[in-house]
């Protein structure tokens, strides 16, 4: 019986090692993975997604407030079309006849 045991043991000892193995084995294939898509990623200029979120957030926030300036700018027109239309429009001063240059 007691061979059995040890038997057990060995066979107990060497599954262990072979999953630490495949689990070293995965690691280092994930952590190569990892690096030739970055160095892809690299070649590519392709940038990364923090540094894209924060210019899609930039480029949101301009555009909203230059939809604001635009809408400013319509009620700045309007205000300025109907200031136009209620003041009379001032009387053109006659022209004088321009001098006649003398001879020489």
């Amino acid at each position: 019986m007691q061979t059995d045991n040890r038997l057990f043991d060995d066979l107990a000892r060497i599954a262990n090692g072979a999953l630490h193995t495949i689990s070293g084995v995965r690691e280092e294939v994930e952590n190569r993975a990892r690096e030739w898509a970055e160095h892809w990623l690299t070649e590519m200029d392709m940038v990364p997604r923090e540094e894209f979120e924060a210019i899609k957030q930039v480029a949101q926030n301009a555009r909203i407030e230059q939809e604001k300036l635009a809408a400013r700018v319509a009620v700045l027109e309007q205000q300025l079309a109907e200031l136009a239309a209620a003041k009379p429009a001032p009387k053109a001063a006659p022209r004088r006849a321009a001098k006649p240059k003398p001879a020489d």
